[in-house]
């Protein structure tokens, strides 16, 4: 009998390979096989070559086999890290948001990440970074407006002519 071969062999794996990421079933059957091989006297670092996965990870399998039975295969919840505000803080935090800036005493006219970043540090305690605090604002629904600037002394009808699209209601004749 010939040999089998599947064309485009490095790609077909990585595609494989990530089919099998994208589906908590396959992850589990996965390991399964893992560990499967193991058991048939194949070493962690020659089903870590197989599977493209590292030692380690065959090894933690293993344990987890032993430990947990086919539970331990599965797939489970993962804490992360807490959150630092806590839900009372965030609910005020939110309401905080939906004022004015200078309602709370500072000169901005607009929240932006800095300002957000010194206001928990003030009124809660809690550090956050200006990058975080901006994914605050996407993740409850604001979007970022940033103010124009008035350039003193500037002439209105040379701001007019400058600029590239027409007033609505006029139409242009270029």
């Amino acid at each position: 009998m010939r040999k089998l071969q599947i064309s485009d062999r490095d790609i077909m794996s990585i595609a494989i390979q990530q089919e099998i990421s994208r589906s908590e079933e396959a992850r589990y059957d996965h390991r399964l096989h893992g560990v499967l091989l193991v058991s048939r006297g194949l070493s962690c670092y020659k089903v870590a070559e197989l599977f493209g996965q590292h030692s380690t990870t065959i090894q933690r399998w293993v344990h987890s086999f032993e430990k947990d039975g086919f539970a331990g295969l599965a797939d489970f919840e993962r804490p992360g890290r807490p959150k630092r505000l806590k839900v009372e803080q965030w609910e005020a935090m939110s309401q905080d948001l939906r004022k004015h800036p200078r309602e709370l005493g500072y000169q901005q006219n607009l929240w932006d990440g800095k300002l957000l970043s010194h206001h928990l540090r003030e009124f809660y305690g809690v550090d956050l970074g200006t990058r975080q605090c901006q994914r605050i604002f996407r993740n409850l629904g604001f979007r970022l407006r940033k103010p124009r600037p008035l350039i003193a002394k500037a002439d209105p009808e040379e701001q007019d002519a400058f600029k590239k699209t027409a007033k609505t209601g006029k139409k242009s004749r270029d």
